[in-house]
């Protein structure tokens, strides 16, 4: 799984990567990975009535991400509760954000990848 914004000719950047970018419409050819920089925290709330087999609580936070000068920002789960706005997160990569053998696709776990990245405070 990879963690990677798209950016067009004109400089747009965005996450996740489309096939044309959601700003002009020219195809997004080129992609930054995101996995080895950090991020700042915008804001995180914390979910209390999670769907099957999502950790709870589950804490979120959307994190702004500093592309070329391009703000990028991403919503994700956050490693721990202990979270602020303004404070610095790196990703992490886990093998599963959610249980494969609970909700809708647990008939079929294979079917869908469930890694993924979180945010850890730096």
């Amino acid at each position: 799984m990879t963690l990677e914004a798209g950016e067009c000719p004109n400089g747009h950047v965005s996450y996740p990567t489309h096939p044309r970018c959601p700003e002009c419409g020219e195809p997004q050819e080129d992609t930054h990975d995101l996995s080895g920089q950090t991020a700042e925290v915008v804001t995180w709330t914390k979910s209390t009535a999670t769907p099957p087999g999502v950790r709870q609580p589950n804490t979120l936070a959307i994190v702004e991400f500093d592309v070329d000068g391009e703000a990028v920002r991403a919503l994700g789960q956050v490693t721990t509760e202990e979270i602020g706005t303004g404070d610095e997160i790196e990703p992490v990569h886990v093998e599963e954000l959610r249980d494969p053998d609970v909700g809708l696709k647990s008939e079929n776990p294979e079917s869908q990848e469930w890694g993924g990245y979180r945010w850890d405070p730096v």
